[in-house]
């Protein structure tokens, strides 16, 4: 009995040819599509950021305050004093920066969880963070999107020269200070309205 060859070899090259170029047109697609989705989860996460912030706000009728990288300082420092009442019945706790997706961000009187784990950029093992700024009247949010042609992307957030880790800030959200004001200027500028 003889064997039949299925694919004569130019039929077979033929083949691999039309696969390889059906791969080469998908690629670029494919990369665009989890680009899209790593943007979609930090617009998703802004806004839980903000729900977040404004739980916290109706509580304690401000903002937490932010360090020098950009943390939402709510975390009890390990070792730290214990919490105590001052003289004016206020809670006082000895807080640190919380880490981004690692900490939670809780009422530390209360022990309401806000979020169970702060979110962290999906491409933080590539240096992309997340960056809080809060004077406790007001806060700003930011982060780098990867697309440029997304419609958040704002030119004005760019020149700001903020950093999202090793990337430069792109996007904001913001509460009582209009972007692209820092925080100073907006504190300036309600000043000045008082006077």
């Amino acid at each position: 009995m003889q064997k039949r060859k299925i694919f004569t070899k130019p039929e077979l090259i033929s083949l691999v040819t039309i696969f390889l170029l059906l791969i080469v047109i998908a690629i670029p697609n494919f990369m665009a599509s989890l680009r899209r989705a790593r943007d979609q989860i930090r617009r998703d996460d802004l806004g839980a950021l903000m729900q977040s912030l404004n739980g916290y706000n109706e509580y304690y009728g401000s903002y937490p305050l932010s360090s020098d990288d950009g943390k939402i300082i709510d975390c009890l420092r390990p070792g730290g004093f214990e919490p105590y009442i001052d003289e004016y019945e206020k809670w006082i706790f000895d807080t640190i920066g919380c880490e981004w997706g690692k900490d939670s961000f809780d009422n530390l009187e209360t022990g309401f969880k806000y979020m169970n784990t702060l979110p962290s950029d999906p491409e933080e093992q590539k240096g992309y963070q997340y960056l809080y700024l809060s004077d406790g009247e007001r806060y700003q949010i930011f982060v780098a999107m990867e697309g440029k042609d997304e419609a958040e992307v704002d030119p004005k957030i760019i020149n700001m020269g903020l950093m999202c880790g090793n990337k430069v800030c792109n996007v904001g959200r913001s509460y009582n200070c209009d972007l692209p004001k820092n925080l100073d200027q907006c504190e300036e500028e309600q000043s000045l309205l008082q006077k």
